[in-house]
């Protein structure tokens, strides 16, 4: 089921351009109103999901880098073992490897990941985040939901 790489590279794509675009139309720290309980704002994460280790003093990149390479490495070796059946699955592993690699692209390059979207209600923001922590969020979603969908029988 490789076949499926084609949208981890769409996602990688989309998530280096879209924070191409942020470093370059955004000021750090600066919020830009979309639409209520919605802005732009430039943020660097240094960390893991939710700014996990981000003051940890600087070995938690490589600590990343490595974790991320391994993931990605047992995503692909997964997916070419999949049946062509397995679409639901296929579609939410590629997701998630997409969104991994784009995130490890960050952190092998400038040390830290690009974050710009920022969701609020009222003074209670969400951690900010970016195109491939949407993909990772979205693939696991579809991953849980199909072994929802078709629970593993016992042997």
């Amino acid at each position: 089921m490789l076949v499926w790489l084609w949208l981890s590279t769409a996602v990688i794509a989309l998530d280096q351009v879209s924070k191409q675009w942020a470093e370059a139309a955004l000021s750090l720290h600066q919020p830009v109103a979309l639409v209520p309980s919605l802005n732009l704002t430039l943020m660097y994460n240094q960390g893991a999901a939710f700014s996990f280790l981000a003051d940890a003093g600087g070995w938690q990149r490589w600590f990343f880098i490595g974790l991320a390479s391994l993931v990605s490495l047992v995503l692909v070796v997964w997916l070419a073992r999949l049946d062509k059946g397995e679409r639901a699955t296929a579609i939410g592993l590629s997701l998630v490897l997409g969104g991994a690699v784009g995130n490890l692209i960050d952190r092998f390059l400038h040390g830290h990941v690009i974050d710009f979207i920022d969701v609020y209600y009222d003074r209670w923001h969400w951690p900010a985040f970016n195109v491939a922590d949407s993909a990772i969020t979205l693939g696991v979603a579809l991953l849980l939901l199909g072994s929802l969908r078709h629970p593993e029988t016992p042997a």
